[in-house]
């Protein structure tokens, strides 16, 4: 009997389900990604393991679980960032054996027909740190490769286009300072709520590769303290657990935190430097009762 090892991302595959129930059966991709992450204790040094993308190795295997739970039914298909469990997926809870069974028959629920010669044959349930997990990289798309365009900006460039992301997203007077040793802040706005409630805000840019961490968020209030109602920190990178923790502790005013997932879907949002293409793909479950 051969024994074979399933590959990483099968790991995730309970855990996502296990948050997306606590949430209610829904859950926005940072905050399941997130969740999922505190659950199984994963460390800011294990999150700063990269792909040769430059995307976290972990959080792309999160995204390859979420992928496999879509091709079986227990997760919808929905394109709009938010992770939402079917009838399935609420009921479900994988054992290691149901977790073999499913890697056995991948080639089925990919799409990709097999003869009977061709299926596996049983293994074992192993999870092998030394699996070629490049393998699990996606194609570049335009989220994709946009990312890569803003990370290959200057400094200048980069702080400009946050300045105008910030204008587009309806903040005023956005102007930036270029200044250095002023603790990290790159620029100031206005955002006004309505004719009557108004808010300064301050904000930096950040080009990362890698995660923002917490100590840095306590810089950047240290430096706006006194000086605005609020801060923005937008990155083409992530933020560790902890620094969104601080961005949102009590008692202190608070940041926005805008990572690069969330920075593409503001430029998705205004179409700014994107066209919109529509498309469709076929249901073919809507057919099957016709047939």
């Amino acid at each position: 009997m051969a024994s074979r090892n399933l590959p990483q991302h099968f790991r995730y595959i309970n855990p996502i389900i296990e948050v997306l129930k606590s949430l209610g059966g829904s859950g926005r991709s940072s905050e399941v990604t997130d969740l999922v992450i505190e659950k199984l204790n994963i460390t800011d040094e294990e999150l700063e393991d990269l792909l040769q993308s430059g995307h976290s190795r972990i959080k792309n295997q999160i995204h390859w679980a979420r992928m496999v739970l879509v091709k079986i039914g227990f997760i919808d298909s929905s394109q709009r960032g938010v992770w939402s469990l079917t009838e399935k997926g609420l009921n479900a809870n994988f054992s290691k054996e149901d977790l073999i069974h499913l890697y056995q028959t991948r080639r089925q629920w990919m799409g990709i027909g097999e003869s009977k010669d061709q299926r596996c044959e049983p293994i074992t349930l192993k999870v092998d740190d030394d699996t070629n997990n490049n393998e699990l990289e996606e194609p570049v798309d335009y989220k994709e490769e946009m990312l890569n365009i803003l990370k290959a900006l200057p400094p200048a460039g980069f702080e400009r286009i946050c300045q105008r992301l910030l204008r587009e997203s309806g903040f005023a007077q956005v102007n930036v300072t270029g200044k250095s040793g002023d603790g990290g802040i790159d620029g100031h706005g206005i955002l006004q709520v309505n004719p009557f409630v108004s808010f300064n805000v301050l904000f930096q840019c950040k080009r990362y590769q890698g995660n923002v961490t917490a100590s840095q968020l306590r810089d950047f209030r240290g430096a706006m303290m006194g000086r605005a109602d609020k801060g923005i920190i937008l990155t083409t990178g992530s933020f560790t657990i902890d620094a969104k923790k601080e961005a949102r502790r009590d008692g202190v005013p608070p940041i926005e935190l805008i990572d690069g997932e969330k920075l593409i879907e503001m430029f998705e949002l205004l179409e700014l430097g994107l066209k919109a293409i529509k498309t469709y793909e076929i249901d073919y479950r809507f057919f099957e009762e016709f047939e």
